[in-house]
Order: C-alpha cells, then sequence, then structure tokens
C-alpha cells in the first residue's frame, strides 16, 4: 500500500530537475558533524476525500504490512514483511546523473501506518557514489484516516510527510553563503513533495477501490512512469 511513496518522495524526473537546475543536487548517508553542512527541510499535508464502498476505509488501513500492495512493481520490491527496497527515478542534476536506492520500514499505527526511512544509497558516477559518506537523510511519512471512517459514505485520507537532508557541502559549493544553498535545498524538496505526494494519494485510492470492491490480488497499479 504506502509504500510507493518513498519512491517518489527524494526525487523528480529528468524534466522537472532542468527547470531547477539552478538548485543545489540532494546527496544522502552518514557523515560526521562539520562545519560546512548545509541542512534542508521541507513538510507537506495532503488530504483527499474517499467515497467509502463495500469495505470501510479503516479496514484497509489496518490491513498488516504483509497484505500491502507495492503499487508500482517496476520501483519497488518487498524485502520482508514490513520492509521494501524502492529504487527512484535517475535524478539529472547539471552533469550529474543520480539514481537513490532507499530502504524503508512500514510501522502499522491504530488508523493507518508510518513509513521512515532506514537508509539510502546513491547510485550513479564514481563522483556521485563518493557522496555516500558525505550526508544525512531522515523522511517519515504518516498515513492516516479518521478512526470513525466506518460511519460515514466520505471519509478524509491524509499523508503527513517530513523530509530533512544534512549534506556536507561540496567543495564546488563552498563559495556560495550557506543560506543560499540551504534556502536552493528547501525549495527542491518542496517542490518534490508538491508533485509527488498528489500522484501517490490517488494509487492508494485505487488500491482501497480494487480491495474493497473485492480484488485480492494485490496487485501493482503503476507502471514505473511519474
Amino acid at each position: 500500500m504506502a509504500s510507493s511513496l518513498v519512491s517518489s518522495i527524494l526525487v523528480l524526473p529528468t524534466s522537472r530537475c532542468h527547470q531547477l537546475k539552478q538548485r543545489l543536487p540532494l546527496l544522502a548517508s552518514a557523515t560526521p558533524p562539520s562545519t560546512h553542512k548545509a541542512r534542508f527541510v521541507a513538510r507537506r499535508k495532503e488530504s483527499v476525500s474517499v467515497q467509502q464502498l463495500q469495505r470501510p476505509l479503516i479496514e484497509y488501513m489496518r490491513l498488516p504490512a504483509s497484505q500491502y500492495s507495492v503499487l508500482d512493481a517496476e520501483r519497488i520490491e518487498r524485502v520482508s514483511e514490513d520492509t521494501f527496497r524502492c529504487y527512484v527515478y535517475t535524478i539529472k542534476f547539471f552533469t550529474f546523473e543520480v539514481c537513490p536506492v532507499l530502504l524503508v520500514k512500514v510501522e502499522q499505527q491504530p488508523n493507518g501506518c508510518c513509513i521512515k526511512l532506514l537508509s539510502c544509497k546513491l547510485q550513479g558516477s564514481p563522483m556521485v557514489a563518493a557522496q555516500n559518506d558525505k550526508f544525512d537523510a531522515i523522511m517519515v511519512n504518516r498515513i492516516s484516516c479518521e478512526s470513525d471512517s466506518d460511519k460515514s459514505l466520505v471519509q478524509q485520507l491524509t499523508s503527513d510527510t517530513i523530509i530533512e537532508v544534512s549534506i556536507e557541502i561540496p567543495f564546488a559549493f563552498k563559495a556560495i553563503p550557506k543560506q543560499a544553498i540551504e534556502s536552493a535545498g528547501t525549495q527542491v524538496l518542496e517542490q518534490i513533495l508538491k508533485i509527488m505526494l498528489p500522484r501517490f494519494m490517488s494509487q492508494l485510492v485505487k488500491d482501497y477501490q480494487a480491495w474493497a470492491s473485492g480484488n485480492a490480488s494485490r496487485q501493482p497499479l503503476g507502471t514505473g512512469e511519474i
């Protein structure tokens, strides 16, 4: 179910990145504290109205992770019952192409679930791969509906997402004021959330409709395309 958001959360398709090429690349993994680090933070909440069918939305939201549809088999693979690996789209920044691979865990909650980023690895050129020890990334996405969702024909499904990236500023960008770097990076994250969350919510609603209508196959809906 909700795991497909992660495949979209830290990435823009090449066409969108071209429009934002004045922004900084997002580089992510573990690194020691440094005075030459920039911090980007973005948060967005997206809600959609859902017409309830034969089975209430709250029952769908309470499904165990083992019964989740990955929504997009081209980008998501199941590692265990509650852990997923996400191969996101290639991002093009300046002359570099970056493909993040995310490992996320889904935690059950009373009226939904919480998706947390466990790790992120960058694939690409040797220079891109070299950034894997120079950043930290945190992503939390809480997906929920009202606890009394079986009492109304229309319910609200909500995704509340926060992303934080802390990156060691590459040498080529050290002449740029830190404040300008952080502003640019934050705008990139905000744009990603603005584009990707509505798509994710749309897929989630379609999966609920299939499940509520009696389709127990849990087949993925996506084709790997934005």
